[in-house]
């Protein structure tokens, strides 16, 4: 009974031993970081409408990126309605892999647009109307989903509203959008 006593401790001792070298192996390798941080994206949504939107993300970490969007119009629908915009956000992810799944984003833009506006002398009588081009700025909120192949082809469906800061009260449209499927590429 002693001899199998022993030999149960024995083999208990040397597989505690043995676990411990090879937890100690596996946290002495130096660690590789390969995540790949730069995103670019091209808007599909955008290119079908009339328009160019091409948007570049740094990834901080696996739950938060930084990046910025910049739009044109190509056709001349579009191009009645907005000359330009220029939008930086930041992202907080909630999915399993690295920077991916659902996101929260915070929004700035820079954005020109073109208004309609009706013309009133002091009296209140009708002298004409024109149209402006009105820069301003917004500030805004937005979600939605990112998708990453094994090969990093990314995949993004996003949504987002913001308010004109300096010009809302002039124009009836306060209110600026901001959203798309994206289709990109992470290296």
């Amino acid at each position: 009974m002693k001899k199998l006593l022993i030999t149960c401790l024995l083999i208990c001792f040397s597989t505690v031993v043995f676990a411990q070298t090879e937890t100690q192996e596996t946290t002495e390798q130096p660690e590789t970081n390969d995540q790949r941080v730069n995103e670019i994206k091209l808007n599909a949504l955008f290119l079908v409408l009339g328009g160019f939107e091409v948007s570049y993300e740094y990834l901080l970490n696996d739950e938060s990126g930084i990046g910025v969007n910049a739009f044109l119009p190509i056709s001349k629908e579009v191009s009645d309605d907005i000359k330009y915009y220029i939008s930086p956000y930041y992202r907080f992810y909630f999915g399993n892999k690295y920077a991916g799944g659902f996101f929260v984003e915070g929004f700035g833009m820079l954005n020109n647009i073109e208004r309609y506006q009706e013309e009133y002398n002091n009296d209140g009588e009708y002298i004409g109307s024109d149209y402006n081009f009105v820069t301003d700025f917004a500030v805004g909120i937005g979600v939605g989903g990112k998708w990453i192949s094994r090969r990093n082809v990314t995949f993004e469906l996003s949504m987002g509203i913001g308010r004109n800061l300096f010009h809302s009260n002039e124009y009836d449209e306060p209110l600026i959008g901001k959203g798309g499927f994206t289709i990109g590429y992470r290296f």
